[in-house]
């Protein structure tokens, strides 16, 4: 990745006093073009290095659903941090669909697929801890300081992803998380399709497993909806609970009295999440 990345504009918008663009780019690692959504603040397009928050997307969801729904752009000029919005897949004629819901198109979950007929292009891990932020970091007046949130397979991603790259991120947050996802109604199908059947390597995927084995402290919210539809079936919130006491790790999980699973939750609490990163990011 030593050439700088041609980045071609799809489409740019004044709000907030910043400035929403999406860029549209040839990935190597996906082996397709890809595009993500960046959000830069009003000091970022003065020429300030400003740094980063990762915002990863959830099921059947693109790089369009956080920057038209979430309302993240107010605070992140309020706070002078760049917002990158990847989109959750890699898409494409010639990339590996699935008529089952969980799988292909839409559904990347993060991780690096091993199996056929995933493994050729199904790599978001390695985008979005690698790649992505090379193209960002190249492109944009960053400095050197990220952190990484999410919705739903979003928030799992964050989670997972952050955790087992604590030198990349001073802070992780997610809404509505998958927290195991070999244990969500689902994701088993998910994991089987992508990794193949040996179990063992979904550990070293899973939320649970990974805050057990921490060595580092980093900051960690997650906000949940109590009347949220998925809440029992797939992202089951109190086991990532249990395994934190388990190890006394200090995480702050707020359920949230009567909230559901959509943006119009996220929407009602972005702002707390962006005091939260501010904080490490040192933001201001």
């Amino acid at each position: 990745m030593a050439n700088k990345t041609e980045l071609t504009l799809v489409e740019s918008h004044l709000i907030n006093k910043g400035e929403q663009r999406v860029y549209e780019h040839y990935s190597k690692t996906l082996k397709t073009s890809m595009r993500f959504a960046i959000f830069l603040p009003t000091d970022a397009l003065t020429g300030d290095k400003c740094p980063v928050l990762y915002f990863l997307a959830g099921l059947t969801c693109t790089e369009q659903n956080v920057i038209q729904k979430s309302g993240f752009q107010r605070f992140a000029n309020r706070y002078n941090i760049i917002v990158v919005c990847p989109d959750t897949s890699p898409r494409g004629e010639d990339v590996a669909d699935d008529d089952r819901y969980g799988i292909g198109q839409g559904a990347g979950f993060y991780i690096n697929a091993t199996q056929a007929p995933y493994a050729e292009n199904y790599r978001m891990y390695d985008y979005v801890v690698e790649e992505l932020p090379y193209i960002i970091n190249q492109s944009f007046p960053t400095n050197d300081k990220q952190s990484i949130t999410g919705h739903s397979m979003g928030g799992y991603g964050a989670l997972m992803i952050g955790m087992r790259n604590l030198e990349n991120y001073k802070s992780i947050s997610a809404f509505s998380p998958i927290v195991s996802p070999q244990k969500s109604e689902g994701g088993k199908d998910t994991l089987k399709a992508y990794l193949g059947d040996d179990s063992d390597t979904y550990l070293d995927l899973d939320p649970c497993e990974l805050i057990k084995k921490l060595q580092t402290y980093i900051p960690i919210l997650i906000d949940q909806g109590s009347s949220d539809e998925f809440l029992v079936t797939h992202l089951k919130t109190e086991l990532l609970a249990k395994a934190a006491k388990s190890v006394n790790y200090p995480i702050e999980i707020n359920m949230r009295y009567g909230y559901d699973h959509s943006y119009y939750f996220v929407q009602s609490y972005i702002m707390e999440h962006f005091v939260f990163h501010a904080d490490y990011l040192d933001a201001n």
